[in-house]
């Protein structure tokens, strides 16, 4: 009995040896990981990676990982010569091939939310254009117009829709302008407030799903296959 008693203390204390080995191998390995992840060709702020599953070093020995969950902050995205700034993206990567020497990682399949804040879409927008959540599922828009025939300036504010057309771009459009009886006034108030922005500089393999206007901002769900995060 002495005996199996000291092979079972032995036994604990290896494998809290290993557990402990095998969790600082995952806090290194996420430490090197948030320096080295790409997102595509947008730049980004910040980059958190959460390396899951138990136990780690028999993942990485096999060079491929159950699931990593990466949140990327503060995404610069490039399209047709306008920047649109994306708040934060939260992905969740699911069998991510590790290249030869660790320095490519690969997800084989990929889902996700991109969020959208009100005031990045405000910068996204004509100048002395601002957006902010209208309630409902709509974003309330307010600009300025110049009224030639009336020799004045006049600010209005709309209820908006807001829909993701061709999978990789934003668009804003008013449900109604009253035109007050002005020649022409709809016309113009939309030129200000009905646009369009263009998510690029993400991932291959990404797309786009669905989007929804949402208290803190637009939130954008996208998936993916064969994502490739790091090179």
């Amino acid at each position: 009995m002495r005996a199996l008693r000291i092979l079972l203390i032995i036994a604990v204390v290896l494998g809290g040896v290993f557990v402990a080995v095998d969790r600082a191998a995952v806090y290194f390995a996420e430490s090197e990981a948030e320096g080295r992840v790409t997102f595509g060709e947008a730049e980004a702020g910040s980059t958190d990676v959460s390396i899951k599953g138990f136990p780690f070093l028999t993942q990485v020995t096999g060079r491929e990982l159950d699931r990593v969950d990466v949140t990327v902050k503060d995404v610069r995205a490039d399209a047709a010569g306008r920047t649109v700034r994306i708040s934060e993206i939260r992905a969740q990567l699911r069998e991510v091939t590790l290249g030869a020497g660790y320095t490519s990682a690969t997800a084989s399949r990929a889902t996700g939310t991109a969020v959208i804040s009100y005031a990045a879409l405000t910068e996204a927008a004509d100048e002395g254009v601002t957006v902010a959540y209208g309630g409902d599922g709509k974003v309330k828009v307010t600009g300025s117009v110049q009224i030639p025939l009336l020799g004045k300036t006049l600010t209005r504010s709309v209820l908006s829709t807001v829909t993701l057309v061709d999978g990789d771009t934003v668009k804003v459009h008013a449900d109604e302008v009253p035109g007050e009886g002005i020649p022409g006034l709809e016309d113009l108030v939309r030129k200000k407030t009905d646009f369009e922005r263009g998510i690029g500089g993400l991932p291959e393999g990404l797309e786009l799903e669905k989007i929804e206007v949402a208290p803190g901002g637009l939130e954008i769900s996208m998936s993916g296959a064969d994502i490739h995060l790091a090179g």
